[in-house]
């Protein structure tokens, strides 16, 4: 099977393209050698098959950042059978820069002009066959978008020639130069000659190590910096023959994506504008009143019957009908958002699902362990998990749509402005907001950022922009404070929260860039896609890839530690097996018993009392996967169900029934007790990511710096957390907090200035 890799700048569309030829073939694996994600598929659109390998988008092949690296040693040393050279038509000169150095490899490309759609609408015209003439490889219009020209663009692609020499554009301005330094290569019969000639006068530090290059280089260039002069003959050819290729009609106008950048890049009205659309896609997903009709209703004095108030209830006046049940879905004094609506029916499915198969048991005379173990434990924790997909399907959507549209990319463009004030480019937001998704993608894609302190310092951070692992954590905590207490809004605390981290985040980037990972803030180039619809099948890929992956953690992970959890807290250290009632005096139980007061400056630790460990225990197997909190739970509070249900209203789900319980036998002022549990949500935000997300950010950060990052997680939810229980449980830490800030901030500055070095001071004093 003939092997093709995508190659192009970022937003070129080749993800689009990727999407469209390869659908449902498309996997993730690992670079060899490498612990980062590389996604390959399968061509099955003509009659012959293709593999398709999806490189990094990037602007050059200059090893200045590890995916340049990756995509050139992928197309070097694994040698596909030809390159598909996604080119954005709406910009191409700037496209054709990498093009040129694709071209001086052994390889056979072809060029895929994306987004022809966009150039015909705006009215102007680009001559393909001129452009393939110049260029001497073929040249194909298409638009990745619109699944137009795709079918043709294989077909060229697998009827070219197993083989090809490179070709320059360099060659009347520099042929001295790199005939003599190309000879070096032929000698030792290195494959792509030409292209590693290029390189090595550029001074290539990959070339540069390689024996005898220093005085290759030197018989060729004889001392000259040929770095500037080659990329300036470069942009000088496309120019002059490659760009004209493109006609613009008639005088320039504004498009519509330079009117809508007006507003939505303003100075003043950007960061107020993507707040806004921030908080309506939290609104969509996570509300139970939308809109917030009911709350205007009550304040008008007619607040909305509630469901029992429409008479569908049965004769014992609290249970209600099929047809009661079916509109609870929807509405219930209030109508429901659409990620709460799609959450309760799938949980009105597996709440049925899991009382026909615990009945079956019971009503067949099962053991008691084995109907607690399937239905609590298994069934229970599961569910649970399951049960956020739809909300955390509905988030991404709406993620992947302000991404598509190329509204991400203005976003990077105006919080440059912000960031670089705190020692991070706009280039750093784009890895930051992918957190929004997922920290494995996002620690990945951090390879776009040359500077290898700004690297790590944004690897550190990503975990704060909450992914959606740990959405089940913010909506069911959110959710028990507004249903045990009757306060607050779930979307607003659950917004809130997403703000608190990255809040959290920038003044932990401002700390590390001013402290131990202090450096000059890199420039911020990047091209601003025109707008566009997003395609629909492409969104679907999306959401499809998303499931996969969480259900397959569901029924891995999840379901591993939620029997492991049932287990353990149903046997003694002498391994009796106990019934819920006795849960106490488990194996679990006395670990988080262990383990509470270490939480107890937190607000969840000593304070809670009897069932305080098990915040302790869910905060732990949350290291494992972060869905693992909420499953953990929910299996505690099932088994314990009975026992923690006594007193609370019928209905109440098993989280606030446990927050209900709890704060009845502690005591615990409401105000305290939503403190800690804010402060529990805040813990779990910023504390180490799930396993796979630290091993990803081992592979990405420098050697030696994985166990400091460790440290400064765990540091960082430590204090996160402090701050936020002691301040909101009572107003006197505030001055205190302000004060140590303060004192941070004078340290920080002084040092700065060279006024205050700590080093130097416990020198002297251990010299004294």
């Amino acid at each position: 099977m003939k092997t093709f890799a995508l190659a192009g700048n970022p937003n070129c569309g080749k993800t689009t393209l990727f999407n469209a030829l390869t659908g449902a073939t498309a996997h993730v694996g690992n670079w060899p050698g490498v612990t980062v994600d590389k996604r390959e598929g399968v061509y099955k659109g003509g009659a012959e098959q293709a593999a398709v390998i999806d490189l990094p988008g990037i602007y050059s092949l200059s090893p200045y950042t590890p995916e340049e690296v990756i995509s050139r040693n992928y197309i070097l040393d694994e040698k596909p059978y030809g390159i598909i050279n996604i080119v954005d038509a709406t910009n191409l000169e700037r496209n054709l820069y990498l093009t040129t150095q694709l071209l001086e490899m052994d390889v056979p490309v072809i060029i895929a002009l994306n987004m022809m759609d966009e150039v015909q609408k705006a009215g102007d015209k680009l001559n393909a066959a001129a452009l393939e003439k110049a260029l001497g490889v073929p040249v194909v219009e298409i638009s990745a978008l619109k699944g137009t020209g795709i079918k043709e663009l294989m077909a060229r692609a697998l009827a070219m020639p197993a083989e090809r020499k490179g070709s320059t554009v360099l060659g009347k301005a520099l042929g001295r130069q790199i005939a003599a330094a190309q000879a070096f290569y032929e000698e030792d019969g290195v494959s792509s000659p030409l292209f590693h000639a290029v390189k090595l006068l550029e001074s290539d530090e990959l070339e540069l190590a390689k024996k005898g290059a220093k005085e290759a280089l030197e018989r060729a260039a004889g001392g000259e910096d040929m770095e500037a002069v080659i990329a300036d003959e470069r942009y000088k050819y496309i120019s002059a023959n490659l760009a004209t290729a493109k006609v613009k009609a008639g005088r320039e106008v504004l498009t519509k994506s330079d009117k809508i950048d007006r507003v939505l890049t303003h100075r003043v009205w950007a960061i107020p504008i993507f707040l806004v659309v921030l908080f309506l896609i939290f609104h969509l997903t996570f509300s139970e009143d939308l809109f917030f009709i009911g709350a205007i209703a009550d304040a008008a004095g007619a607040p909305l019957p509630s469901v029992a108030d429409l008479g569908y209830v049965l004769e014992d006046g609290e249970t209600l009908t099929a047809a009661g049940r079916t509109i609870s879905v929807f509405y219930d004094g209030a109508v429901f958002s659409p990620g709460v609506i799609l959450f309760n029916a799938l949980d009105a499915c597996t709440s049925s699902l899991t009382d026909a198969i615990v009945g079956a048991m019971e009503s067949a005379g099962a053991a008691e362990w084995s109907v607690g173990l399937l239905g609590d434990g298994v069934l229970g924790g599961i569910f649970a998990v399951l049960g956020f997909l739809p909300q955390i399907l509905l988030l991404f959507l709406f993620f992947s749509i302000l991404e598509d549209t190329g509204y991400m990319a203005r976003i990077a463009f105006v919080l440059d402005r912000i960031f670089r004030r705190f020692g991070l480019s706009g280039r750093a937001f784009m890895p930051m907001i992918m957190g929004f998704g997922c920290s494995l993608p996002a620690t990945i894609n951090t390879r776009t950022l040359a500077d290898e302190k700004e690297r790590t310092a944004t690897i550190r951070v990503i975990p704060f922009f909450s992914c959606g692992a740990k959405l089940p954590i913010l909506t069911a905590i959110a959710g028990g404070i507004v249903m045990a207490f009757g306060v607050g809004n779930a979307d607003v605390i659950t917004f809130s929260m997403y703000l608190l981290g990255v809040c959290t985040a920038i003044i932990a980037v401002l700390l590390m860039r001013n402290t131990t990972l202090k450096g000059e803030t890199p420039p911020f180039i990047m091209e601003l896609p025109a707008y566009h619809v997003p395609g629909f099948k492409n969104l679907m890929l999306h959401l499809w890839d998303k499931t996969k992956h969480f259900v397959k953690k569901a029924f891995t992970i999840i379901f591993a530690s939620t029997v492991i959890i049932w287990l353990f807290s149903h046997l003694t250290w002498n391994w009796h097996y106990i019934p819920d009632e006795e849960m106490q005096n488990s194996i679990l139980a006395s670990i988080g018993m262990f383990l509470q007061p270490i939480f107890t400056p937190l607000g969840f630790g000593s304070q809670l009392g009897a069932y305080g460990w098990v915040f302790a225990v869910a905060a732990i197997t949350g290291l494992i996967a972060k869905e693992n909190v909420i499953a953990t739970f929910t299996t505690l509070a099932l088994c314990i169900g009975a026992y923690v249900g006594e007193g609370t209203e019928e209905g109440i789900e098993e989280v606030t029934g446990l927050i209900a319980k709890i704060s009845l036998e502690t005591g615990i002022s409401q105000q305290e007790f939503i403190s800690a549990l804010i402060a529990f949500i805040a813990f779990n935000m910023t504390t180490v990511p799930c396993f796979a997300a630290c091993a990803t950010a081992r592979a990405e950060l420098p050697r030696g710096k994985f166990k400091w990052t460790l440290l400064f997680w765990l540091v960082t939810s430590y204090i996160t957390g402090t701050v936020i229980y002691t301040t909101g449980a009572w107003i006197w830490p505030v001055a205190i907090w302000i004060a140590v800030a303060a004192a941070v901030t004078a340290l920080i500055v002084l040092r700065n200035l060279g006024k205050f070095d700590i080093c130097a001071l416990f020198k002297r004093r251990k010299k004294e």
